[in-house]
């Protein structure tokens, strides 16, 4: 029984490189085949990539003013190392930089984009960013031949219905069709990534004009850095206005208390009685109280101006928005060697099926 099996396990390998030579031989006497279709599928590949039509990508690095000193630790290195933010975990700020991606994709930071002006690389063009996504958006060939059905149901089931939707602006609480797929097309080509061991902000837009990619990705880095500070400094900038009020209200009532404390004196010259010395005490009391109310509530307001100041972010551009050179997308390579690898793989799997069906018509035969 052993020097069977042993026959077997020697004989297995014999059998298994007989079968490798024996598909090699059957692919080579189909090479002709094979070279066909790896050929139809180049042509197929560089149609398909030259229709698709170009992007840009534009990226830039920002990095932000680290305020929290735990960061500068050997501790805060080895958190970020392990992937924690000791920054956010001790609530430093009151948003974290994990959320910045998320502010970016939300929908009322996408709407700000909207009225943006943008001109393209030829300057022939010059529109809202609305616009140019909505009506100048290039797309594949067949692109056109998919959709052109469902416009053209859409088109008889307003008619038929008679519900044409207009808008009469930009209302954040009830878009239209078209700003919804404006806004979910922005969310497919605006991102924002944070280096966890570093936190430095990373933004792209990707745009099928160069120049307008360059120019959109410097509006989205802006408005989120005006995000940023508004969120960090709301509060302060909150206790300051509240400050700059009671203070001009405390310097009305200090400027009236010493008009009437100068009026008294001036009209009571040469009086002396003791309801004078009284009503002049009072009066001389509430000047000073007012004053000292007055004076406290000036170091208060430059204690708030400067406590903006502090928390006003302060950001460090790394690498600035360019207009890109070179399209990011199609890689046209890339398609071409998926087609081609496609087409083999499909020629080969398609000769393995046809032997197959072969041998069984054969089998049948013979059975008969």
């Amino acid at each position: 029984m052993d020097t069977i099996n042993e026959i077997k396990r020697q004989e297995l390998p014999e059998e298994q490189e007989i079968d490798l030579i024996e598909l090699a031989q059957k692919l080579w006497k189909e090479r002709k085949f094979l070279l066909k279709g790896c050929g139809i599928a180049v042509v197929v590949g560089l149609i398909v990539a030259f229709s698709i039509p170009k992007e840009y990508t534009t990226t830039v690095k920002l990095a932000p003013e680290t305020q929290d000193a735990a960061k500068k630790s050997s501790l805060g290195g080895l958190a970020a190392m392990a992937g924690i933010n000791l920054n956010a975990a001790t609530g430093a700020d009151a948003i974290s930089p994990d959320l910045y991606p998320d502010v970016v994709q939300s929908t009322p930071f996408l709407l700000e984009l909207f009225p943006v002006e943008v001109t393209d690389k030829e300057k022939e063009l010059s529109t809202t960013l609305y616009d140019y996504m909505s009506e100048h958006q290039r797309k594949a060939w067949w692109g056109y031949i998919v959709s052109a059905p469902f416009k053209a149901l859409g088109a008889v089931m307003s008619l038929i219905s008679g519900d044409e939707e207009e808008s009469e602006g930009l209302n954040p609480y009830h878009l239209t069709k078209d700003q919804e797929e404006v806004v979910k097309a922005l969310q497919e080509r605006v991102s924002v990534s944070v280096d966890k061991k570093t936190l430095v902000i990373t933004a792209s837009v990707q745009m099928q004009d160069p120049v307008i990619s360059a120019q959109m990705t410097k509006v989205v880095l802006e408005n989120l850095q005006n995000y940023i500070t508004n969120y960090r400094t709301q509060k302060v900038k909150q206790d300051l206005e509240f400050t700059q009020k009671v203070f001009g209200e405390s310097r009305d009532a200090y400027y009236k208390a010493q008009r009437a404390y100068a009026a008294f004196e001036d009209a009571n010259r040469n009086i002396i009685s003791s309801s004078y010395r009284t009503e002049q005490e009072r009066l001389k009391n509430e000047m000073t109280l007012t004053f000292n109310v007055y004076n406290t509530l000036a170091q208060k307001l430059e204690q708030d101006k400067l406590r903006v100041q502090e928390e006003t972010p302060v950001y460090t551009v790394i690498e600035p928005a360019t207009v890109p050179l070179k399209a990011s997308s199609p890689k046209k390579a890339l398609i071409l060697v998926g087609f081609v690898f496609l087409a083999l793989f499909g020629c080969i799997g398609y000769l393995f099926v046809k032997d197959m069906f072969v041998a069984a018509f054969k089998k049948e035969e013979t059975g008969a």
